[in-house]
């Protein structure tokens, strides 16, 4: 059996102008992630990342660290197909059309609008977006343009296993993602409802280990979310 490591991206930096780049806690929970896999031995046979910089950064990050240390660790191929679903343009695009028809969405939106600190707009924020992704998952909003949740799924899912037919037998695979891309491989490996999935992308913890293991069509979950290397509470994030 082939054994797939699935790494959600250290923290990024909600909340600035530039999202994609990972935050100060984001940098540190890839330097342990690193000193763990070092301290393991732990030696991957083929790397890949998604296309986002806090993907390849987190990559770059932990790669330095296990290189430093002796460990030889492949430079990362990047590929499209491993990156989150476009959250950005769901929820631009949706808001104009639901807020004046949608009770809840116009409540939660205005719930984020009063929110005065750091926490409680992550919060405000959080359970917006989760209502509206809902309605996008269930095809109950219409996006010109927009992927779909069946197109972001088959696209996951045809670089997954792209990746994984190329690979030889018994091969260690890393790829480092997002929580959208790794909800839907429990997906496969559990046939969950499409909105368990997506229950299921808010779960994962930044710089998380999820790990499956892969033989022909054959594909099973082994651990989910596993943050051994994140000893600090500090570094148990979620955005």
């Amino acid at each position: 059996m082939g054994r797939l490591l699935l790494v959600r991206h250290a923290q990024a930096s909600f909340f600035s102008q530039n999202y994609d780049q990972l935050s100060v806690i984001g940098e540190e929970q890839a330097r342990h992630l690193g000193e763990y896999w070092a301290r393991h031995k732990t030696v991957f046979d083929r790397i890949a990342t998604g296309p986002s910089l806090r993907h390849q950064r987190t990559a770059q990050i932990a790669g330095e660290v296990c290189r430093k240390a002796g460990l030889s660790f492949a430079e990362p191929i990047v590929l499209a197909e491993l990156g989150e679903f476009p959250g950005e343009a769901i929820l631009g695009g949706s808001l104009p059309q639901l807020l004046p028809r949608d009770n809840k969405i116009r409540d939660l939106h205005a719930a984020l609008q009063r929110a005065l600190d750091e926490n409680e707009k992550r919060a405000a924020f959080q359970r917006l977006f989760e209502a509206i992704l809902l309605l996008w998952v269930h095809e109950e909003i219409t996006l010109p343009r927009v992927e779909t949740w069946q197109e972001f799924c088959a696209r996951v899912n045809g670089g997954l296993t792209s990746l994984l037919s190329g690979s030889r037998k018994g091969a260690n695979v890393l790829i480092f993602t997002s929580g959208g891309p790794i909800a839907v491989a429990m997906h496969r490996a559990l046939h969950l409802s499409a909105q368990d999935t997506v229950q299921l992308s808010w779960m994962s913890r930044n710089c998380s280990c999820s790990e499956f293991l892969f033989s022909g069509d054959r594909f099973t979950l082994s651990s989910f979310n596993s943050h051994p290397h994140l000893k600090k509470d500090l570094l148990l994030t979620y955005r």
